[in-house]
């Protein structure tokens, strides 16, 4: 199985080989981390430093903190929490934070700037923090340079000008919590991603369900009244070599946040989500835990998560159980699939 980056509430840890090292970065609540090559990004916050963007460039050894990220003045807006990094080419970073905003850095995190144009956008009156606050956390690109971004709860948008505009694909999105159930901002997207094989696929785990689009968010389907037992939860991840097949973790509901049932179930679908099945072999009953927006991941080998109870499991994509491979971590906020 793959190497992983463990982002925790004290520190991210490194799953190289089969050994856990860490932890780093201690003091720092790392809400993700992403490689390119050797280099590792990390997103942290801390009560006492604020929230910032660390490298290193020597597996962990030293970090360099980023200074410069904040927000203009003039906007009366705080930047609050840093939530997703994404290697974005050719030396890019991109970055989503909150309230609601996006950065880029063309110098390797040295130093960002605030992307104008989500900070700007016309609907953002109309947007209103989740229960982890305005987050901008997922972050897709396609290969045709197309660019997605999710925010809870403002929704899903796409930019097709390399970020001088975005445009909001929240259509037949319900929004249940809101006096109007389908409108055209305000959804609370959980986690939105882009199938590697097909981008013009993307699925979402949602507040109010699990859909999928296959014309790049134009239009969604809701795929959880299909065997699943909830349709809200946090954790997403795919198969790479199969569009059609996707993982989730249920959970009760916005009011009682563990896994559905109480016990730690994956449910897994390879029909594109018309019928899903639980595939929970290797995984513990009871349990009274659950996975967050950014704890789980993928890559070509197998699916990866992490639980607010400290396990880490895997399971390859031809396989037939999950297996643990790290435990007694602190609580879990991101893992991330070494690239």
């Amino acid at each position: 199985m793959g190497d992983l980056l463990i982002g925790t509430r004290k520190g991210l840890f490194l799953l190289r080989d089969g050994d856990v090292r860490g932890p780093l970065l201690t003091g720092w609540a790392v809400f993700h981390a992403v490689n390119v090559g050797e280099t590792i990004y990390a997103a942290t916050n801390s009560f006492f430093f604020g929230a910032t963007v660390q490298r290193s460039d020597d597996g962990g050894e030293t970090w360099e903190r980023a200074e410069s990220l904040g927000l203009p003045e003039e906007t009366g807006l705080t930047l609050a929490q840093v939530w997703h990094i994404e290697p974005a080419g050719d030396g890019q970073l991109l970055l989503g934070a909150e309230p609601g905003v996006l950065f880029s850095s063309e110098d390797g995190g040295a130093t960002w700037q605030v992307n104008e144009a989500l900070l700007s956008h016309p609907t953002r009156e109309r947007w209103q923090p989740g229960a982890g606050g305005l987050c901008c956390h997922s972050i897709q690109l396609a290969p045709n340079g197309t660019l997605y971004i999710a925010i809870s709860a403002a929704g899903a948008f796409r930019s097709e000008d390399g970020g001088e505009s975005f445009v909001p694909i929240n259509k037949d999105v319900a929004a249940d919590f809101l006096e109007e159930t389908y409108p055209e901002v305000g959804q609370c997207v959980h986690k939105l991603l882009l199938h590697p094989a097909r981008p013009e696929r993307l699925w979402q785990q949602n507040h109010c369900g699990v859909y999928r689009s296959d014309d790049r968010g134009d239009n969604w389907e809701r795929l959880d009244k299909n065997g699943l037992p909830s349709g809200f939860g946090f954790g997403l991840a795919l198969d790479p070599a199969s569009p059609d097949a996707a993982w989730v973790i249920p959970e009760e509901g916005a009011e009682n946040r563990v896994v559905a049932g109480g016990r730690m179930g994956a449910w897994h679908t390879t029909d594109g989500g018309a019928s899903w099945s639980l595939e929970a072999d290797g995984l513990p009953e009871p349990a009274w835990t659950g996975v967050l927006r950014e704890g789980a991941s993928f890559d070509a080998d197998g699916a990866y998560f992490g639980t607010q109870s400290g396990s880490v499991f895997a399971r390859r994509h031809d396989g037939d159980r999950w297996n643990e491979v790290a435990r007694q971590l602190p609580p879990i906020l991101s893992v991330e699939a070494w690239r």
